[in-house]
């Protein structure tokens, strides 16, 4: 039996198949529907072309691009979940229990804490008390950290440094020492010397409190650690999303659109450069991509190499209609079921944090993330069990230190809906 993704409503096509696609299935029908926009929209340009319009076919390719959304959507989550660790033993295996998983094991079930305090005793942990909850054990965090990166999208491609402390500074140079060409028995003149500055990176507490029955932590075949870290990682993941993009530095990191913005021709460091559309809330009526381009030049080709575009879905389907001179789609699906969908030929990040386009709004970003952006993440992720707040439940306070900012304020430029 065939069936037409043309005519489906992108809610139908959404949930066909969920849950028994596999990667590579998703894949293949989001190429399908992908060809199939492609000759609607075609369709559409050669109607608008002759002076005609058709409200059926206007609609028609709305309902084909919301679909490609959806299926975007089902296969990230395909993927998702086959790219997700798994904490749980093969079967029929015995693998080594470390002493500590083993008292968080103890904890996490019964409450007990004798275990716990003796090897936060032994390694000399301050503030690791009842009151501030006790380390999960280097497994669960790691877990924890990979599985963050794989759903958090600024996660994915900013860059990355664990710490032990409060807060992070990094030096960076304002101004360099004087260099210059001499010959080979020339004089060499003094130089001047560099002048330094620190930026700060604060670590802020996130937190999250899923909620067990005791029926759930006597059961001995649930695996606890499991079972916390896929409770936690998608809060955890949403709420690093917002900060990152707009976070305003209070109690949460600073997100990159908070930063000043000025008109790339007048940038200075402290602030990131944009690029104007040209038109209030929305892209040029002739030549619309030509904006993009100018963005993409806009950034030095030291960034460029490795840059990636950053918007989210309603951006994407604006965009998904444009061609360049020769008639090619700017936008790609993706290469591979496990990568990313591609504009103008560099990778997109889906960021539903991002705003959607309207007057005087930033809803594209384009740069270099990992040099651009950093995230700090303070080694450890504690765990308080409450079994009194909510009873019969019982709470698990989970909280883990994270900061973020700019670093490097040449590496990110941003698109604005503006005339200026």
């Amino acid at each position: 039996m065939n069936f037409d993704l043309t005519d489906a409503a992108p809610e139908h096509k959404a949930g066909f198949s969920a849950g028994f696609a596999t990667p590579r299935e998703s894949y293949d029908e989001l190429r399908q529907t992908f060809e199939d926009f492609k000759a609607a929209n075609d369709e559409r340009l050669a109607e608008i072309e002759h002076k005609r319009s058709d409200v059926l076919l206007e609609q028609k390719v709305d309902r084909i691009n919301a679909a490609l959304d959806a299926q975007q959507r089902r296969l990230d989550a395909v993927v998702l979940r086959a790219a997700r660790p798994v904490m749980a033993a093969e079967p029929g295996s015995k693998p080594a229990v470390s002493e500590h998983k083993s008292a968080f094991d103890a904890y996490v079930r019964s409450g007990a804490s004798e275990g716990l305090r003796a090897i936060e005793t032994k390694a000399m942990s301050v503030g690791s008390n009842p009151d501030g909850g006790y380390l999960v054990p280097v497994e669960l965090d790691t877990v924890i950290a990979e599985r963050l990166a794989a759903i958090s999208p600024i996660r994915s491609i900013a860059g990355v440094r664990t710490i032990s402390g409060s807060v992070y500074k990094k030096p960076f140079m304002t101004s360099g020492p004087a260099t210059g060409w001499v010959g080979e028995t020339a004089a060499r003149p003094q130089t001047a010397s560099p002048t330094l500055d620190a930026l700060s990176f604060p670590a802020m507490e996130l937190y999250a409190m899923p909620a067990a029955t005791a029926t759930l932590l006597d059961d001995a075949a649930v695996n606890l650690d499991e079972w916390l870290a896929s409770e936690i990682d998608q809060v955890f993941a949403e709420q690093e999303g917002i900060a990152f993009v707009n976070g305003d530095g209070v109690n949460k990191p600073k997100g990159f659109l908070n930063y000043t913005t000025v008109a790339n021709a007048a940038w200075t460091w402290g602030n990131l450069g944009h690029i104007a559309t040209g038109v209030a809330g929305a892209f040029a009526a002739s030549n619309p991509s030509d904006s993009l381009v100018d963005l993409i030049y806009a950034l030095k080709a030291g960034y460029r190499q490795n840059a990636t575009f950053v918007m989210n879905r309603r951006t994407q389907a604006l965009i998904r209609k444009f061609k360049d001179t020769t008639g090619v789609y700017i936008w790609q699906p993706p290469a591979t079921a496990s990568s990313r969908a591609s504009l103008i030929g560099f990778p997109l990040a889906d960021t539903e944090d991002m705003p959607d386009v309207g007057a005087n709004s930033l809803s594209i970003a384009f740069g270099d993330f990992k040099r651009g952006y950093l995230i700090v993440d303070r080694q450890g992720v504690r765990v308080l069990r409450d079994p009194y707040s909510s009873k019969p439940y019982v709470l698990f306070y989970t909280t883990k230190r994270v900061g973020g900012g700019v670093q490097d304020f040449d590496a990110i430029k941003l698109l604005k809906f503006a005339v200026s």
